[in-house]
């Protein structure tokens, strides 16, 4: 299990710190929309503390560190270093001096602190033992606090992720679909079955349709680029990537694809007193 969790990290810090440079295009606007939705759903206060796991570059931290003011406090960590820089450009250049970037995993989180809320927003699902990642979480939650946990629902980024797949499976058999562990998290049924099974009762789980849009087939490739699928693309040689980008920017223009489905499921778990 050891040897898993670590080739685990080693892909998704890999994957994201390759995807640092185009994560945040304007064209994947999605990683704000649903990070800041999900702290809206929490009810922060003013002055509360906050801890985001896999906060990426601060799609949910940024927004939590803006409601809680300056005499709150939020912590972010990831497992990618690249992210973490842009976070803390971005939180410079907003004048939030009350958030803090740090390099971590959720299993190993290195802090003895309970918060009033602990977030992971897209990134429960990257170790082997969802479980055990929950309940890492949990434990850090102060009684009377939330945990909140976003997981990307079904058909994530459909219908253009299936002609992406089959683009890789022209050139790579060998890497079709061999990196994408939100597939296995996406329904309201599993999120609870995990929460559960890592000691948290109740929680208030809701699935919601959305769509993304993709406005020019440039868009398309650089959600490509901006997410868990850089880790795919970046194993491919020059001459094999190049036709892969071709291939997606022609499906993109050919079909006239302008919108792709961005479902997401949200938790909410209350901590009893």
């Amino acid at each position: 299990m050891t040897t898993a969790i670590e080739d685990a990290k080693t892909k998704a810090a890999t994957t994201y710190n390759a995807a640092a440079d185009r994560y945040d295009d304007a064209a994947n606007s999605f990683w704000e929309r649903f990070g800041r939705a999900t702290v809206e759903r929490l009810g922060l206060s003013k002055g509360a503390t906050v801890l985001d796991v896999c906060c990426g570059s601060g799609a949910s931290a940024l927004p939590a560190a803006e409601i809680v003011g300056f005499s709150g406090r939020v912590l972010g960590i990831d497992l990618a270093e690249r992210m973490l820089e842009n976070a803390r450009y971005k939180a410079r250049s907003r004048g939030l001096g009350n958030v803090t970037f740090k390099t971590g995993d959720m299993l190993h989180l290195h802090t003895t602190e309970h918060f009033d809320a602990v977030v992971c927003v897209f990134g429960i699902f990257f170790v082997p033992d969802i479980e055990a990642a929950a309940r890492s979480l949990w434990n850090r939650v102060r009684p009377g606090g939330k945990l909140a946990v976003t997981t990307w629902g079904p058909r994530w980024l459909e219908p253009a992720t299936s002609f992406f797949w089959e683009s890789i499976r022209n050139e790579r058999p060998d890497l079709y679909k061999g990196f994408n562990p939100w597939d296995r998290i996406c329904d309201p049924e599993s999120l609870d079955a995990v929460l559960k099974g890592a000691g948290i009762q109740d929680a208030e789980i809701v699935a919601e349709a959305n769509h993304h849009p993709i406005q020019t087939p440039d868009a398309w490739w650089s959600a490509v680029l901006g997410t868990g699928y850089r880790g795919t693309v970046e194993q491919l040689d020059e001459a094999a990537f190049e036709r892969v980008r071709k291939a997606n920017l022609d499906y993109i223009r050919d079909t006239k694809l302008r919108a792709v489905e961005a479902n997401v499921v949200y938790a909410i778990a209350s901590k009893p007193r």
